[in-house]
């Protein structure tokens, strides 16, 4: 048996609760990882919080997590390129808040040493969604993307892969993370009223593609107005109103393997140049995971929450 955070139901954070699993034996294609560090999500609070049952159903009791960092424990058959005593970072379909998991070897990495459990545990998701968001919307060198939330966990990563293809950002935080948003190499503007025209002025020659990574607020229709049509807009976090403004809304698997070999590779370069930050708002042991969702659901965050195993 191993220990596990899970929910019985949706509801609050106060559902999270310790419990005991088996330990996962991998199949074909799997290996198992003594977790070290998981990272934390928006996705896991609204999963828990049943705000994404319709796409994402829970099977309870049920254990969120969709990113780790750890030490290889077992592969299975078929498995190459992985052995025990591997330390590595890769992403999975729930299931990392645990002290054991199980994630498919096509979403796996090889951590450097001279990266932390930590900060390993902070790349899989927003390298994975950089990618992804990156290439659905199409932004070509030299074209300019605003980002809401850039200072989140996926935005401080999309910031630096889009600043490595020449693309210009500009990123709406609060004042308190303008700093911040300027070391990863984008144009901070305060959100809230009258956003577009602190939009305009710092891009006067216009923005070429939006995407909404905070779901709160009127960003869709303003974005749509800044780019100039919904087809130039994507949001991965606002599911509700995406289809009312016509605007694609991004949260699937599709492609999600080829995407994070992409997404590490490109990691991987941006760290070995000592181009790649990963800064961690907090870090927290897995036993207050409740907390690090609420610290989650509060937003105006500066990189990302990790638990540690």
């Amino acid at each position: 048996m191993t220990k596990a955070i899970a929910f019985p139901r949706y509801g609050g954070a106060d559902v999270l609760r310790t419990i005991d699993i088996e330990l996962p034996a991998p199949g074909p294609g799997q290996v198992r990882v003594a977790v070290r560090a998981v990272g934390v999500n928006p996705i896991d609070r609204k999963q828990r919080s049943g705000e994404l049952h319709a796409l994402f159903p829970a099977v309870f009791p049920a254990v969120p997590g969709y990113e780790v960092s750890g030490v290889v424990e077992a592969v299975g058959a078929e498995v190459t390129g992985f052995a025990p005593g591997d330390e590595v970072f890769g992403g999975l379909m729930g299931g990392g808040y645990a002290e054991h998991a199980l994630l498919d070897a096509d979403m796996l990495a090889h951590k450097p040493a001279t990266l932390s459990w930590e900060e390993a545990a902070a790349i899989p998701v927003a390298a994975e969604t950089s990618e992804r968001v990156l290439d659905i919307l199409g932004v070509r060198p030299g074209e300019t993307l605003l980002v809401h939330g850039a200072a989140g966990g996926v935005g401080t990563v999309l910031l630096q892969f889009a600043r490595a293809r020449g693309i210009t950002v500009i990123g709406t935080a609060s004042e308190a993370n303008h700093a911040y948003l300027r070391e990863l190499g984008a144009i901070p503007v305060t959100y809230g009223q009258g956003l577009a025209e602190r939009v305009r002025a710092a891009a006067p020659d216009g923005v070429d593609r939006a995407l909404d990574a905070v779901g709160k607020g009127d960003v869709l229709p303003l974005s749509i107005e800044l780019t100039g049509s919904a087809e130039r807009v994507l949001t991965i976090a606002d599911f509700a109103n995406a289809a009312q403004y016509g605007v694609r809304f991004d949260g699937s698997t599709d492609k999600a393997e080829a995407y994070h070999r992409r997404a590490f590779a490109a990691a991987l370069a941006l760290h070995a140049a000592g181009d790649l930050r990963l800064p961690l708002h907090r870090v927290l042991p897995l036993a207050e995971a409740a907390e690090a969702q609420r610290i989650s659901e509060q937003g105006h965050l500066q990189g990302k929450i990790v638990l540690t195993v």
